[in-house]
């Protein structure tokens, strides 16, 4: 009943028409709370105590949202005790929500933010700040819209929290069967194909998933007991199925909460950076596409059997459950020409009546309901998830704006990388794979490009070029050690060592690191729409310098023969025509 009301509530807004801000923020907090705090709960204390923190989170919220008309007259300062209660509950329970969902850094560095914002007028030099008044701060933090109630949570609240739903809806039906059996028709008779085959079916399902590590575990489930089963080496097919899943959060059209956040803050419509992310993600497919057939040169990979592959009538019908949600998806954004959020609600209907009918498309009443109600409860689940990340991330946000700490981080990484643009490109791809370790990708990328993004812009970036790059390496993490989710997942499923995972997945996923650096250098690539002709040969450049680098670490033997394509390959890249 409650995931149907928050799916309700958030479908609701769309068609509502205009709600004040500080009454679906509020509310938005006060649905997801319980998901957090009380069915996450897996002990006797953790669950009292989450009953707790999420009964005074709900009221405070709750208060927020009732009385918004009286709070928007205080233009951010709070009067009295109560008030100044009320706005430390909000403040503690979004640490602690953070904190229950991913883990302590997000937090620690929101606790941080905090005692910066409080006792930074104590520091000095010019890192530290003029100070303002408590009330005040903590006012603009809770009852205004410069804090956990800023435009990160806005992007939760009406954009993000559709597609995940949408996501939900399809992921609750045939629509992973149809990705495999898509995948399998295509892929699954070349040499390599069951590495293939995970390859398009982790792009397919890891574009509307999100998450590197869910994509793992799900595709994983099916494409890693495949590739075992075919000789292929554990090491091998760990790899291939991290790499896979972490390039489903790069991959149109859905690309995962980050994309949506991305809007927010360029101002680029949703349709621009879907066709900016176009071509860089497909190069990163094709440099693990010729990366395994770099493997297959010198490994035996076998196709998987023409008994094991689908028939074409379960592979049309299949492939029907994502492809009319995605058709009407598409049909709303380009022909009737409504927002990304109202053309997903609608796709998000005929999602819902899909769920009706089973690949055979027979209709179980049983099965029916068990499909709406996984659907229902994986949409709460997922929408809290990326809720209590946001508003934790806000808080950082909303410190970085009032104190003018963004600005100074943003000067410190100027005078560090002398002025020059191919520094600060290195000393921001180190801090996003250093945050990434501990926090998610959207969390990652919205604190680094608040702090690095408008750097990268002064030093001459086009504000998408820099987001997309911060974006990118906010992926890094996904299959580079020390912490690597993705990795770990999938080495602990074919039982392999996760380190000798982690290497090959680095070698198979070259792209991750090399196509951020060469949207820098050719930066056609992501005009598609401006200048498609210069965005293909633009992406037939990096296509075969990748290729030879994917190649060349690989396939080749010798050390002398891997540094001349590895080499080569750069030059391709990076040398002007």
């Amino acid at each position: 009943m409650l995931a149907a009301v928050l799916v309700a509530y958030h479908i609701g807004l769309i068609f509502w028409g205009l709600v004040p801000n500080l009454v679906s923020r509020p509310l938005h907090m006060a649905l997801i709370l319980p998901w957090i705090f009380v069915f996450a709960a897996r002990r006797r204390m953790q669950l009292i105590s989450g009953v707790v923190f999420a009964c005074f989170g709900m009221a405070a919220s709750g208060w927020i949202a009732w009385n918004h008309s009286m709070l928007g007259d205080q233009y951010g300062f709070l009067e009295g005790s109560f008030q100044t209660a009320v706005a430390v509950t909000l403040l503690v329970c979004v640490l602690e929500a953070a904190r229950r969902a991913i883990g302590w850094p997000l937090p620690i560095v929101a606790m941080l933010a905090l005692l910066y914002a409080l006792f930074g007028k104590h520091i000095p030099g010019e890192f530290g700040h003029s100070g303002m008044p408590l009330q005040s701060f903590l006012g603009t933090m809770t009852i205004a819209e410069g804090g956990i109630w800023g435009s990160l949570t806005a992007v939760s609240v009406g954009v993000v929290a559709i597609f995940v739903i949408f996501g939900a809806v399809l992921n609750a039906g045939e629509a992973g069967q149809g990705f495999m059996n898509v995948a399998s028709a295509v892929a699954g008779r070349l040499k390599g194909g069951a590495a293939k085959v995970s390859v398009i079916s982790s792009a397919l399902f890891g574009s509307i998933s999100g998450s590197a590590s869910a994509n793992v575990a799900s595709t994983g489930a099916i494409t890693l007991p495949a590739m075992t089963k075919l000789g292929y080496p554990k090491r091998l097919a760990g790899a291939v199925e991290a790499v896979a899943s972490s390039g489903g959060q790069i991959m149109p059209p859905l690309m995962g909460a980050g994309a949506f956040v991305m809007v927010e803050l360029t101002g680029v419509p949703y349709t621009g950076i879907m066709a900016a992310a176009a071509l860089p993600a497909l190069l990163y497919f094709l440099a693990v596409w010729v990366g395994i057939n770099a493997y297959a040169s010198h490994t035996e990979l076998k196709g998987i059997d023409a008994k094991d592959q689908p028939g074409l009538t379960a592979v049309v019908i299949t492939s029907a459950f994502f492809l009319v949600p995605f058709a009407v998806l598409l049909w709303g954004m380009f022909v009737l020409k409504v927002t990304p959020q109202y053309a997903a609600c609608l796709a998000i209907g005929g999602g819902g009546l899909l769920l009706f009918v089973d690949r055979r498309l027979r209709v179980d009443p049983a099965a029916v309901w068990v499909r709406i109600e996984n659907a229902l409860l994986t949409a709460a689940r997922q929408v809290s998830l990326i809720g209590s990340i946001i508003l934790c991330a806000s808080i950082i946000i909303g410190v970085l704006s009032v104190t003018g700490l963004g600005v100074k981080i943003t000067s410190l990484i100027l005078s560090g990388a002398g002025g020059m643009l191919w520094p600060a490109l290195l000393l921001t791809a180190l801090a996003c794979l250093v945050l990434g370790m501990e926090v998610p990708t959207t969390a990652a990328y919205v604190i680094c490009v608040s702090v690095a993004g408008p750097a990268l812009i002064q030093l001459g970036l086009e504000p998408l070029q820099a987001h997309l790059f911060v974006f990118w390496y906010a992926l890094l993490s996904t299959i580079t050690p020390p912490i690597c989710g993705a990795v770990f997942i999938s080495a602990g499923m074919v039982q392999e060592n996760w380190l000798r995972v982690a290497l090959t997945a680095m070698a198979l996923g070259v792209g991750l690191y090399v196509i951020p650096l060469g949207m820098i250098a050719n930066p056609d690539l992501i005009r598609l729409v401006e200048a498609p002709g210069a965005a293909l040969i633009a992406f037939a450049r990096v296509a075969l310098g990748l290729g030879l680098i994917s190649y060349g670490l690989i396939a080749a033997r010798a050390w002398l023969s891997t540094c001349a394509l590895c080499a080569a390959g750069l030059v391709v890249i990076f040398v002007p025509i």
